[in-house]
């Protein structure tokens, strides 16, 4: 990231968000095809499968949401089971109120808070400075509606692919999320510590016959205070201000 992104317009950061956005929506269609044959196996058709997804914008719980539908749960079960689901998007909010400016609207808040999937609070919380919602609404409009018409897509014509090209959409995403997290792993020796720490207990909680039991998004959402939190503590991030005054 250009540090005068600070300083820049917001039709520039628009655009740019867009550019930016352009790459995960892309991701988005392809990983979206198994959400729209999940959909579709449930009994739903091309523009529910679509509202579903595009209202959602979370992989895990849209499957979860789709199978409590196929298994006729009530809609109370479907919107406790999505909240434990994508808990992580919480922690996820908290991260990035502390980025914006004191003096963003309420208005603003709210549409940004839309849009915090992981792979675009990625690309977010990387830029320089207070996050501007003009970057988000760029990013945002340029991969949701991917990712909902991929939703259609996939309940469209998902059931006539062959299996090993949908077993291919379903990487895809892991690869594009690589793309974001090496460039500042590797202009960050702290960060590039902390994703392979990241790696390794999140590959040794999957493993472990004690925590068997435990859902994954719950270990998942641990493991992000537990290591966030001692990294916060033992390797705090300056502010823009105390850079300066070194």
């Amino acid at each position: 990231m250009n540090t005068n992104d600070v300083n820049a317009s917001g039709s520039a950061l628009f655009k740019r968000g867009i550019r930016n956005g352009i790459p995960i929506g892309l991701g988005y269609l392809a990983v979206s095809f198994s959400l729209g044959i999940a959909a579709c196996n449930v009994g739903l058709n091309g523009s529910q499968s679509f509202w579903a997804s595009i209202l959602c914008l979370a992989s895990a719980g849209e499957f979860a949401g789709f199978t409590l539908i196929g298994a006729g749960a009530s809609y109370l079960e479907i919107a406790i089971m999505t909240l434990v689901v994508n808990a992580r998007y919480m922690l996820m909010s908290c991260s990035m109120s502390q980025r914006m400016s004191p003096d963003t609207k309420l208005f603003h808040r709210f549409a940004m808070a839309y849009s915090i999937t992981d792979e675009l609070f990625a690309i977010a919380i990387a830029r320089p400075g207070y996050l501007r919602p003009e970057y988000s609404y760029g990013a945002t409009l340029a991969s949701a509606p991917l990712w909902g018409i991929g939703t259609v897509l996939g309940c469209l014509l998902g059931n006539i692919m062959p299996v090993s090209l949908i077993s291919a959409f379903s990487v895809a995403l892991f690869g594009m999320f690589l793309a974001v997290i090496i460039p500042p792993a590797r202009k960050n020796k702290v960060i590039a510590v902390l994703i392979l720490i990241c790696f390794g207990l999140s590959t040794a909680a999957h493993y472990m016959p004690s925590l068997q039991s435990i859902p994954t998004g719950t270990k998942t959402i641990v493991l992000t205070i537990v290591i966030s939190a001692l990294a916060a503590i033992f390797f705090p991030h300056q502010t823009e201000e105390e850079s300066h005054a070194e």
